[in-house]
C-alpha cells in the first residue's frame, strides 16, 4: 500500500492508497514542531481502528509547501513504517511539462492539482484550489502546466478584516440568504462570500480570455463546496485532487529512491 502525505500550511493530510481506492484519510493541524514519534502515535492509533497494518505501507510519498515539517515527516516514515519516503520536488518525472520561469520555485501543490487534473479531465483546464490560499492553475491544449494566480484564502481574509477592525467580529465563512445584510455580521458574511466568489470568477474569466478558450473548471479543497453554491462556474469538484497528484507521481517514480540523501532534505 501507498500511504501519500499532504503537508500543507494548514493541515497536514494523510491518505492510504491500496492500489484501486483509497483506504483511509486523515488531517491534522500543520506544526513545524511536531516530532515524528507525536506523528506516529497519531497516525498508527487510526490505523488500529480500521484493521490497517503498519507493515502493509511499502511506499510513501510526500508533498508540502512547509520545508520545516518535512523533516519529522520522513523520519517517522523512516523509523516507524520502514519506508524510504519519495518527497515531491521538481527533480522527479512529473510526465507534465512546467511552461513557467523557474520550476523549482513552484509549489507542490499546484503542479501536483495540474499533474491530476490533466490526467483524469484532460487540458485546457483550470485548477481553482480553496486552501490557506486559493490558488487556480492552468493546463492548455497540449497537457503543459502554463502556471496561474495566487489569491489570499478567505479565511486570512477574515482574520485580516478582524484584526484591522477593532469592532468587527471573529466570524466564519458562510452563504448569507440576502446579498443585503441588515445587522453587521450578515453584511460582513455577504462582503465575505459574494466577494469572494466575485474574485473567482473575475479571475477564471480573464485566465480564459486569455487562453483563448472555454476551457474546463475544476474545483478541490474545502471550501469548494461551499462557494459551488454561489456559482455555476465550476464543471468538475475533486476534493481528493492534490492526494491522486501524489499517488500518480509515486506511481511514475517508483524506482526513485534517496537513501543517501540527508535526513533534513
Amino acid at each position: 500500500m501507498l500511504l501519500v502525505i499532504d503537508a500543507g500550511n494548514t493541515n497536514v493530510v494523510f491518505a492510504v492508497h491500496d492500489g484501486s481506492s483509497w483506504a483511509g484519510q486523515w488531517r491534522m493541524s500543520t506544526s513545524d514542531s511536531r516530532t515524528a514519534d507525536e506523528y506516529a502515535v497519531w497516525l498508527l492509533g487510526l490505523f488500529d481502528r480500521i484493521g490497517l497494518n503498519a507493515g502493509s505501507i511499502t511506499r510513501a510519498i510526500i508533498g508540502t509547501v512547509v520545508p520545516a515539517a518535512l523533516y519529522d515527516l520522513r523520519r517517522f516514515c523512516r523509523q516507524w513504517l520502514d519506508v524510504e519516503p519519495l518527497v515531491a520536488n521538481a527533480g522527479l518525472d512529473w510526465g507534465i511539462e512546467a511552461l513557467v520561469d523557474n520550476p523549482s520555485e513552484l509549489g507542490a501543490d499546484r503542479r501536483l492539482n495540474g499533474l491530476a487534473a490533466q490526467h483524469f479531465y484532460g487540458g485546457p483546464l483550470i485548477v481553482v484550489d480553496f486552501g490557506t490560499a486559493t490558488t487556480f492553475d492552468v493546463v492548455n491544449e497540449h497537457g503543459q502546466y502554463c502556471g496561474g494566480a495566487i489569491a489570499p484564502g478567505v479565511n486570512l481574509s477574515i482574520d485580516a478584516l478582524h484584526r484591522a477592525a477593532a469592532r468587527l467580529p471573529r466570524m466564519s465563512i458562510g452563504r448569507p440568504l440576502n446579498a443585503i445584510g441588515r445587522s453587521t455580521s450578515v453584511a460582513m458574511r455577504s462582503g465575505l462570500f459574494w466577494g469572494y466568489v466575485g474574485l473567482v470568477e473575475g479571475i477564471v474569466g480573464r485566465i480564459s480570455e486569455e487562453m483563448g478558450e472555454r476551457p474546463k473548471i475544476i474545483a478541490t479543497g474545502g471550501l469548494a463546496p461551499l462557494f459551488s453554491e454561489g456559482t455555476n462556474l465550476f464543471d468538475v469538484m475533486a476534493p481528493d485532487l492534490t492526494l491522486d497528484g501524489l499517488r500518480l507521481l509515486a506511481d511514475r517514480n517508483a524506482m526513485t529512491m534517496h537513501t543517501n540523501s540527508p535526513e533534513g532534505m
